[in-house]
């Protein structure tokens, strides 16, 4: 790796650490908070806001999507949970239909989900009843190499059975080198410019869930390379303002930017950890996002009864002021220490590509690629 990008991110890590709560925004401002050895603390008064609970038709409200000119429901359907294997093949393509039918537009879905799996039951189930030109389709690509993230393109469009997605996004931006493999000369960027100028999807955007500041340095990195995404993809829940936290540190920076926020693992991920946690209701959690400045909060969807407190959610959101926030939020703080309800920030049980490096077309990375898991540092 050359010389200069070793020191150019050693450095952000420094900075990063020595000084989490000011982050500089597109406006000018700064991000602000209490430092707490596990992140950032929980001012409620200093969480971002959305200014529109969005527009309501039917049972689902709809939002725009950063600057991007496209308009979402606020509840997307995860691709992840879609298509357990506890399912059958004829319940994925029946939620996902129920799912178009009542409203949601927005279609999560990731290359690796499912080995395959969530793609392709996706692709059958938009391919009937003209359900593909009803959605605004992402999906997620794990390769790093050029090579790789090119096949990894094709194969995700043909699982689809589309000539295009909506939206494409680096997956699993956990590692401090993530963002120099991606943007280094001949690398997955590259191959993501070329398909996007073949037609293959409109928008480029990139997710993860591990730490704020790797968000903030993949962001860092594409400014140099004059680059900017259309969205970030991150967990935002009821825990997160208390640890490590994404909607202090990252949120402000992409609303400045007029970047569409998409939010993940409302629930935790997996099974709902935080709900096994008894602080708060599925309802709670799911109205915490949306009062963030979210385009989209996607969450897993795996039976009826999940689908349906979706579309509850959303037509009961209403706007929190900052008191009703701090008294949601009181429920969760001591719950929310060390990270112990969001796994997938303090463990590498979410990491595919950690578990599966072969995914992302790179070599095992050491501890400290990996990035810290707290914020003490390691060079």
């Amino acid at each position: 790796m050359p010389q200069s990008t070793t020191i150019r991110r050693r450095a952000f890590l420094r900075n990063a650490v020595a000084s989490a709560v000011a982050v500089p925004l597109a406006s000018g401002q700064q991000s602000s908070g209490p430092a707490t050895q596990a992140g950032i603390g929980a001012n409620e008064s200093q969480l971002p806001k959305t200014s529109s609970p969005g527009e309501l038709k039917g049972e689902m409200l709809y939002r725009p999507l950063g600057r991007t000119g496209e308009t979402v429901s606020a509840i997307g359907l995860g691709g992840s949970h879609i298509a357990k294997p506890t399912l059958t093949e004829a319940e994925t393509i029946r939620l996902i239909h129920a799912a178009i039918d009542r409203g949601i537009t927005f279609m999560d879905n990731s290359w690796d989900y499912n080995e395959g799996r969530s793609e392709r039951l996706m692709g059958k189930a938009l391919s009937e009843n003209h359900s593909r030109n009803k959605v605004f389709l992402m999906t997620k690509i794990d390769g790093r190499a050029k090579g790789v993230a090119a096949e990894q393109i094709d194969s995700s469009l043909k699982r689809l059975q589309t000539d295009h997605v909506d939206l494409l996004q680096f997956h699993e931006i956990l590692r401090y080198d993530d963002p120099d493999r991606i943007f280094s000369e001949g690398c997955a960027l590259e191959a993501v410019l070329e398909a996007k100028k073949a037609g293959k999807f409109k928008f480029i955007g990139f997710t993860g869930h591990k730490d704020p500041h790797v968000h903030l340095y993949m962001l860092e990195v594409a400014a140099k390379h004059s680059f900017r995404f259309d969205t970030v993809q991150m967990p935002l829940n009821v825990m997160d303002a208390h640890f490590r936290s994404f909607a202090h540190l990252v949120v402000p920076r992409l609303t400045a930017a007029g970047i569409g926020v998409l939010g993940m693992k409302p629930f935790g991920g997996g099974d709902g950890i935080i709900l096994k946690s008894n602080t708060v209701k599925p309802v709670e959690c799911l109205h915490y996002a949306l009062n963030l400045p979210t385009s989209v909060v996607i969450t897993g969807i795996d039976k009826q009864q999940v689908l349906d407190q979706a579309f509850e959610a959303a037509k009961a959101f209403r706007l929190m002021d900052e008191q009703q926030t701090a008294s949601l939020l009181s429920k969760t703080e001591q719950a929310a220490k060390n990270g112990q309800y969001e796994l997938f920030k303090t463990t590498a049980h979410f990491d595919t590509t950690a578990r599966h490096p072969r995914l992302a077309g790179v070599r095992q990375p050491g501890r400290t690629e990996a990035g810290p898991r707290t914020p003490r540092l390691i060079f």
